[in-house]
């Protein structure tokens, strides 16, 4: 199963940041185990939607020409849970990009719900062309839809 943890794109400026949310519902099958009765979003899907949202900001960026892959986390620094019913905000931006002698890409992402940090990561990747693993003529669309394009 694949997990879309990008509900909505509220803001982005190609080459340096993005902006989106996150939301949680009851409904989402890890919420059933983690944890039994007492559920929370895993801090690792919550990395996973910073990861998701950089690929969005590398998509955007290159006309829907690259995507990015997380390979490393550099630092990862959770606050608090994230609920059922919670809305995280989500932003990430560009460290930099890839130099001679480090040819990985770095971003910064952070997660807030209500005002109150959740996460702060620093991780790094590779930039990979997106039509290795999607078309990109079909995400072109799907980011339409994050952004509320098609609703206008």
């Amino acid at each position: 199963m694949r997990y879309l943890l990008v509900d909505h794109i509220t803001e982005y400026k190609p080459g340096e940041f993005i902006r989106g949310i996150k939301n949680v519902a009851m409904s989402e099958d890890f919420l059933e185990f983690h944890f039994p009765k007492n559920p929370i979003m895993p801090g690792v899907m919550l990395l996973e939607a910073l990861t998701q949202l950089t690929g969005w900001l590398e998509a955007a960026s290159s006309d829907f020409n690259n995507w990015f892959l997380v390979n490393k986390v550099i630092k990862s620094n959770f606050y608090g849970f994230a609920f059922p019913g919670d809305q995280v905000e989500l932003t990430v931006e560009l460290i930099s990009s890839p130099q001679q002698g480090h040819p990985a890409t770095i971003y910064r992402g952070s997660g807030f719900v209500k005002g109150k940090k959740k996460i702060v990561a620093e991780f790094e990747g590779e930039v990979i062309p997106l039509e290795d693993i999607e078309d990109s003529e079909e995400q072109k669309k799907f980011f339409k839809v994050l952004i509320r394009e098609l609703s206008k």
